[in-house]
């Protein structure tokens, strides 16, 4: 196979040879796509609905919430459709496109999530400074930001999709991403990536070390509360946060920075299910569970 031209479909990775095991994952796919689309949708009516949560922290979470939805649909749904109907094809320009939306979604949570750090910072380190800081102007221009900076980097998918692929048409993942992409096309080819390679690691890993810098300082702030309740509120709406963070960055930055020589299918699998399936399924219930404004807000959402 010299060139992508002849490629007309893709082949995802099948989870299990058994018709038993693929309706088992249908079942628990489906049950986690269904669970973010009721936790990310109640929080963005809650947000949406309640005037006492239109803040700023409330804003960039509403805003997560829509790049969570976003990026699970991307996956998910095609994945649980193979696994119902015993196939594994996703047609060329389905690829594309799935990698397009990915790259958009997830970069921009990356991009968002840097931003909530940014906002926590302020809130516990400067909070006198905080409607200056961080008015309704401001908030949108950081919301635009990390959006247009998702919508930018998943233009990348062009120069993937035109590189020649000479190893197959076989993905080895549950959908289409860089790293699997890059692994059918030529040897040569991979150092035309090279450079955008870099450009976005330096971004990825900027975006990082401000989180770090953020939070070391956060935490040094908290730990001079003086009242255990005012440490135990500040620690419960940094913690969560920061949690869902490290296993973002983490994950993530596995999939995309590890040699392509060293790939492991079982391994690349879980890896991607972590950063790519279990944040935005689990962001709506760690946000939620102790905070007590969202709950009231949910709370007035069920009795009308």
């Amino acid at each position: 196979m010299s060139n992508d031209i002849s490629i007309t479909e893709f082949l995802l990775l099948a989870f299990a040879d058994t018709r038993e095991l693929q309706l088992l994952h249908f079942w628990l796919f489906l049950g986690i796509y269904l669970a973010a689309l009721l936790g990310n949708g109640l929080i963005i009516t809650a947000i949406a609905c309640d005037h006492h949560l239109h803040t700023p922290m409330y804003f960039f979470l509403l805003n997560l919430s829509l790049l969570d939805l976003g990026s699970i649909s991307t996956t998910l749904p095609k994945a649980t459709a193979n696994s119902l109907w015993d196939t594994r094809a996703i047609s060329y320009a389905g690829c594309a496109a799935q990698l397009f939306f990915f790259l958009f979604f997830i970069v921009g949570e990356y991009c968002l999530l840097t931003v909530m750090a940014y906002d926590r910072y302020i809130a516990i380190c400067k909070p006198l400074h905080y409607g200056t800081l961080l008015g309704s102007r401001a908030c949108a221009h950081m919301a635009a930001a990390a959006w247009g900076s998702g919508f930018l980097t998943a233009l990348h998918t062009a120069n993937t999709f035109s590189l020649p692929l000479c190893h197959g048409n076989a993905v080895d993942q549950f959908f289409c991403e860089i790293p699997q992409i890059l692994k059918l096309s030529c040897s040569d080819a991979y150092l035309r990536e090279a450079g955008l390679i870099v450009v976005s690691v330096c971004l990825a890993f900027g975006c990082f070390v401000f989180i770090v810098v953020s939070y070391v300082q956060i935490f040094r702030a908290v730990l001079r509360i003086p009242s255990e309740q005012g440490r135990h509120k500040a620690f419960s709406t940094c913690l969560p946060h920061l949690a869902m963070v490290s296993l973002f960055i983490s994950t993530g930055m596995f999939v995309y920075l590890k040699p392509l020589s060293v790939s492991s299918a079982t391994l690349d699998l879980v890896v991607s299910v972590l950063y790519s399936v279990v944040p935005p399924a689990m962001n709506p219930l760690i946000y939620s569970i102790k905070n007590q404004e969202l709950k009231d807000a949910l709370w007035k959402l069920r009795t009308g």
